[in-house]
């Protein structure tokens, strides 16, 4: 087993925020002992949960979805296939421990939203398109003309929903794509691409399209409910036995007397991920997979280290990550509010090394790198991939505390970044399109969105009094497209120089 490799791989992702935090900690933003201990135990929880599931992930999930998406395929039923493609997509999405966080934050801010109605809407919408991502992938049609229209169509709805709406539907498409869908959406697609289309490569983009449903889907649905409400003046709603939320969050914020309560609500949120998963698995295997006993016994041994690996990840964020985070956010944000001009400066700096290092501790972000790797032979590296998603991530966040302290509307940051990306497209590799639009999905996972999120929501609160942690991840989303996008088109040119070269001698 590579479990040794994994570990110091996450190690050296995990191990940078940890020094960052106690930096910050010790000298200019000083937080308690105890809280950076809290943080530490965390930090070493993070590092061996996100072992375990990565090595969850190869044996059990990723195989699962590429066999499913080669059976269904090679069934030659395409109404069949798109619609197993909903009911999968409608389920997971469902299952998935972000979107819960996620609808109890917008139920905080607008309460008339209710939590089940906005999660179906969500999960529909997911649903939706990733049944236009595979028949995209069946029937050839260009990647670039599927984004470029349906964005095209999601911005001129925009424009008719309230402004209040649009971080939380650009939210949404972040937050569905967590460390459960995108394994097993981006095997899903390499089946299908590699039984129909005849080449793996053409697989990539399937996560990018599905992130575009929950964010037309929240559109719309902010046009008929005519915006569902006024905000209310106070986010982050109790969750019954879980302890107190972190404001805007809607998940448990660990205090005194409370760990074993938190880590419960991992295991979980870990449970309710699984075992979606596992049922389609169950099913699959006796309609559809047939595989040997030796088979299904690998892959039962994947869903339980995927399951352990889980738990301990998301109790590792839940018992002191986010905590730390949101903390260390109030601090730097009324340092900066109180005094401005260089605190200013070292809250968007941090934000910026922030982002560039804890998005290499997602456990998506580690299994789509892996995937372009593979199906690339070699020739894109992960650590360039990883270089320039942090890159873009980082630029995000910094963008996220600019906006944290001047509190300008979205849209502003929103709107030229999608035009932006869609412009390049016309001058990058449709594979590196693919990839950075699924790149735009990894990148705003759990530890993104509870530890980073925390940390702007924090800074606003302090500084401007403001509750509206929405746009956070949208930013995070957005970013890598155009970070990665620039990588495919610096990739064209070398390999374009590199032929001539070779032409020459």
């Amino acid at each position: 087993m590579n479990i040794l490799h994994k570990f110091k791989e996450t190690a050296i992702s995990v191990l940078p925020v940890m020094a960052i935090v106690f930096l910050l900690g010790f000298t200019i933003v000083p937080l308690e002992p105890s809280l950076l201990l809290k943080f530490f135990i965390s930090g070493i929880l993070l590092i061996v949960g996100l072992t375990i599931f990565l090595l969850g992930v190869d044996l059990g999930i990723q195989p699962m979805g590429e066999r499913s998406g080669a059976e269904l395929t090679k069934r030659k039923d395409l109404s069949f296939l798109l619609v197993i493609a909903f009911v999968i997509g409608f389920i997971v999405t469902i299952a998935e421990p972000d979107i819960q966080v996620f609808a109890d934050q917008v139920r905080g801010v607008f309460p008339s939203v209710g939590k089940v109605t906005f999660t179906f809407i969500i999960a529909g919408g997911v649903g939706l398109f990733i049944m236009l991502g595979l028949l995209r992938t069946v029937t050839n049609l260009s990647l670039k003309w599927t984004l470029f229209i349906s964005y095209t169509i999601l911005f001129v709805l925009i424009f008719f929903a309230q402004d209040s709406f649009t971080a939380i539907a650009f939210d949404s498409g972040g937050a569905t794509t967590g460390p459960m869908t995108v394994p097993f959406i981006m095997a899903l697609g390499l089946g299908v691409s590699s039984v129909r289309a005849g080449k793996q490569d053409n697989s990539f983009g399937l996560t990018g399209i599905s992130s575009i449903g929950p964010v037309l889907a929240v559109v719309i649905y902010a046009i008929a409910a005519g915006g569902g409400g006024g905000p209310s003046t106070s986010s982050g709603t109790p969750v019954a036995g879980l302890g107190t939320p972190v404001a805007g969050l809607g998940v448990p914020e660990p205090v005194e007397g409370q760990q074993i309560t938190v880590f419960a609500s991992a295991l979980y949120e870990s449970f309710t991920s699984i075992a979606p998963l596992f049922v389609m698995f169950i099913v699959f295997q006796f309609l559809l997979l047939k595989m040997t006993a030796r088979q299904v016994f690998r892959m039962l041994i994947g869903f339980v280290y995927s399951f352990v690996g889980l738990a301990v990840f998301l109790g590792g964020v839940y018992g002191g990550f986010m905590q730390t985070g949101k903390l260390l956010g109030e601090a730097f944000g009324t340092l900066a509010f109180q005094r401005g001009g260089i605190w200013t400066f070292l809250l968007i700096l941090t934000g910026l090394l922030l982002g560039a290092i804890i998005v290499c501790a997602e456990p998506a972000v580690w299994c789509l790198s892996e995937q372009v790797e593979t199906v690339s032979g070699g020739t894109i590296k992960r650590k360039m991939l990883l270089v320039f998603l942090s890159v873009g991530t980082a630029v995000a966040i910094g963008l996220a505390m600019w906006r944290a302290i001047a509190g300008f509307n979205i849209k502003w940051l929103l709107i030229p970044g999608y035009a932006i990306s869609m412009l390049l497209m016309l001058f990058c590799p449709e594979l590196f399109t693919g990839i950075a639009f699924d790149s735009g999905g990894v990148a705003s996972g759990p530890l993104t969105s509870t530890f980073v999120l925390s940390f702007a929501l924090g800074a606003a609160q302090s500084s401007s009094g403001s509750n509206d942690s929405f746009g956070v991840i949208a930013l995070v989303a957005m970013m890598p497209l155009i970070a990665i996008q620039i990588m495919g088109i610096v990739y064209k040119i070398k390999t374009s120089k590199n032929k001539q070269g070779g032409q020459s001698v």
